[in-house]
């Protein structure tokens, strides 16, 4: 089994004191930026740092998981995009991540280490490390443990947990539905490497998807319901590459394969685009995360492939984690390019290439 832990080589962590919450704000954008995003928008701030935000399906409200000021872990919140603030999801304690909204816009699924039976010794521990990073001035490369307490669970915009989907030994994360509803692609643990999984909504009927040495995860089912696109270091540990596998198990093929780090990857809802966040790490040091996207095509014998790969942002903090909205219409991503330079989400109209 391998370390229960992925460690994002050059993202990093920044401790420091939230900040007030603001109204959204419009934000500047480099000239390369302007071709594909317009109208960018600050939209959190009042957090130790924010992200991996999505949107509700008719666009009008935002999931994300954030860190206060008073505790070690990210929760889940959610929150309406116009005059709206932020509301605790999850239980507020534990380890969360990757939360969606159901089909129907009326639940929320996230995964949670609430359960955890030491859950107090885990907290402490994380406190001490965090004040004792804060001491000597270090700053921590990002990094997620793979909590053998985490499963998935369902809950109500106001936190009522209504069901838990996942109830095995091992870390079951990184949910998301097939734009149906009828279906979660997740990463788990399960056989003692992180693999991809199928289940069905309530719960029932899992079946693996990948068996590859190391890590498979951050799944994300096709809107044709076709295709499941993830993430992997099964090439180099912890070098992740954008791979895509058939739901039906067959024609996975790698889509990036360089000396980098490319991972996030998210379908656009209605024109055959993929979009995500890489780095180029051939020259050493700590490079640069930015957002990149292409065109995909499938041939007739169900190969799939990718075009010219194009560059999205360039700025010199990192933007990670893209997303669109339901329409298309706009992007949501997590991105260090604040005053403080905290990781906070931003959401931008977006223009696709050649528009």
């Amino acid at each position: 089994m391998r370390q229960g832990i992925i460690v994002f080589a050059s993202v990093m962590l920044t401790m420091t004191g939230g900040v007030a919450l603001l109204d959204a704000q419009e934000v500047q954008v480099s000239e390369l930026e302007s071709g594909f995003l317009k109208n960018v928008q600050q939209v959190t701030s009042s957090f130790v740092k924010a992200g991996e935000g999505y949107f509700s399906p008719d666009g009008k409200r935002i999931v994300y998981q954030a860190i206060t000021k008073d505790y070690p872990f990210y929760q889940i919140y959610t929150q309406p995009l116009e005059g709206g603030r932020p509301r605790l999801v999850s239980t507020g304690r534990g380890r969360t991540t990757c939360s969606f909204y159901t089909i129907d816009g009326k639940h929320i699924l996230f995964a949670s280490s609430h359960l955890d039976p030491e859950m107090t010794a885990t907290e402490k521990a994380e406190i001490k490390q965090q004040e004792d990073d804060r001491k000597n001035g270090v700053r921590r490369r990002y990094s997620w443990p793979f909590d053998p307490h985490t499963e998935m669970f369902v809950a109500t915009p106001k936190g009522k947990i209504l069901k838990r989907l996942t109830n095995v030994d091992g870390y079951d994360a990184e949910g998301a539905y097939s734009k149906d509803g009828k279906l979660i692609a997740f990463c788990s643990t399960r056989d003692g490497d992180p693999d991809l999984y199928l289940m069905d909504a309530d719960g029932g009927n899992v079946r693996q998807l990948t068996n590859a040495k190391g890590y498979d995860g951050g799944p994300f089912i096709s809107p044709d319901g076709k295709w499941v696109i993830f993430r992997s270091d099964r090439k180099e540990e912890n070098m992740l590459q954008i791979y895509v596998i058939g739901i039906d198990g067959k024609n996975e093929v790698a889509l990036t394969d360089d000396v980098g780090v490319n991972w996030g990857p998210y379908w656009h809802p209605s024109a055959p685009y993929i979009i995500w966040s890489g780095a180029d790490h051939s020259t050493g040091g700590r490079p640069n995360y930015d957002l990149w996207m292409a065109k995909y095509t499938v041939s007739k014998d169900g190969q799939f492939s990718i075009g010219e790969i194009v560059r999205v942002t360039d700025h010199i903090g990192a933007d990670v984690l893209p997303v669109f909205s339901p329409d298309g219409k706009q992007l949501m991503w997590t991105s260090t390019r604040t005053d403080t330079h905290t990781s906070q989400l931003f959401i931008g109209d977006f223009v696709l290439p050649g528009k």
